[in-house]
């Protein structure tokens, strides 16, 4: 019987945020407000980064690799969320659904392992500065791009392989506006132990492995910066944290805490899920641009060049 129900299901359905028509169309314009602005706001920084040698450092670089990631992250699923908030059959295959979660396993997984490179490329431009680079040499920063995506790939093919072998039955409506891993769980009637124990073990493993980096990278860099005798220095060198640490915050905690937390099918699963892949996308260039003077000086000199042509 399993077997013959299992066959019948080859397409879910996402209930999105809101079943209410009119609540759908407010959403709509929201979220392709947002959408419209991540993909802005995200293309305009690297076009800054690319045209202006003065960004061209083991920063930027990495900083180019996160909002490539964000333009990555951001339109695996809100596409999707947007024609689902236009259709009245809000659904989508076994194997779009199962391709979508794949790639946000490996995008976010990316982001995380990028963000902890960020953490230690700013020690070392703190703890050492007259080392800086040496240490974050071209060879070394490409080397630890590829090992963010090749670690985030590793994660995907871990874990979704084993969704591939799930036995769907009669339950096929996801309570959320995406595909992830945590809502197919629920969804199946084959025995998920152990996808559930993989997955959290990947996520502790991959969790604390870069929780870890960024807590030494920032432990060292807080008793660095309090031995600067002159408050000047104190705080020129906070203003180049203060960015990360709040990219690190808005995506970091609402991620694991999704990946982590019981399936319930409660409203924080969505909020979790909005924050860390549609806000962070979002927020990420406002945060490096409004907060950080070398990216507002050479958005000047970009635009004023563009403006000259």
């Amino acid at each position: 019987m399993a077997l013959r129900n299992h066959s019948t299901i080859t397409e879910f359905i996402l209930l999105g945020l809101s079943a209410d028509p009119k609540v759908q169309i407010l959403l709509f314009v929201l979220f392709m407000g947002i959408y419209l602005l991540t993909m802005m706001g995200n293309l305009m920084l690297l076009l800054v980064i690319r045209a202006d040698s003065h960004l061209h450092t083991p920063m930027y670089f990495f900083l180019s690799h996160l909002s490539f990631l964000d333009l990555c992250f951001s339109s695996v699923t809100v596409p999707k969320l947007l024609e689902n908030l236009l259709s009245k059959k809000k659904i989508i295959s076994k194997e779009d659904c199962l391709t979508q979660a794949f790639f946000v396993f490996d995008i976010g997984g990316t982001e995380i392992f990028l963000l902890s490179v960020m953490a230690y490329d700013r020690y070392a431009a703190i703890c050492y500065p007259l080392l800086y680079i040496q240490v974050m040499s071209s060879q070394l920063c490409v080397k630890l791009v590829w090992a963010s995506w090749g670690l985030g790939f590793l994660d995907a093919v871990i874990n979704i392989p084993l969704a591939m072998n799930l036995n769907f039955c009669e339950n096929h409506i996801i309570p959320h506006y995406t595909c992830e891993l945590p809502s197919l769980f629920s969804l199946s009637c084959s025995d998920i132990s152990t996808n559930v124990t993989v997955l959290t073990g990947s996520t502790l493993l991959h969790g604390f492995g870069t929780f870890f980096l960024i807590f030494f990278s920032y432990t060292r860099i807080v008793s660095t910066i309090l031995s600067i005798s002159s408050t000047t220095g104190r705080s020129k060198a906070f203003s180049t944290c203060s960015s990360h640490l709040t990219a690190v915050s808005f995506f970091y905690v609402s991620a694991f805490l999704r990946y982590l937390m019981p399936i319930s099918g409660s409203p924080l699963e969505l909020i979790f899920s909005i924050q860390y892949g549609v806000v962070t996308p979002l927020v990420n260039p406002l945060i490096y641009s409004l907060k950080n003077q070398e990216v507002k000086t050479a958005l000047r000199r970009t635009l004023g060049k563009c403006l000259q042509w």
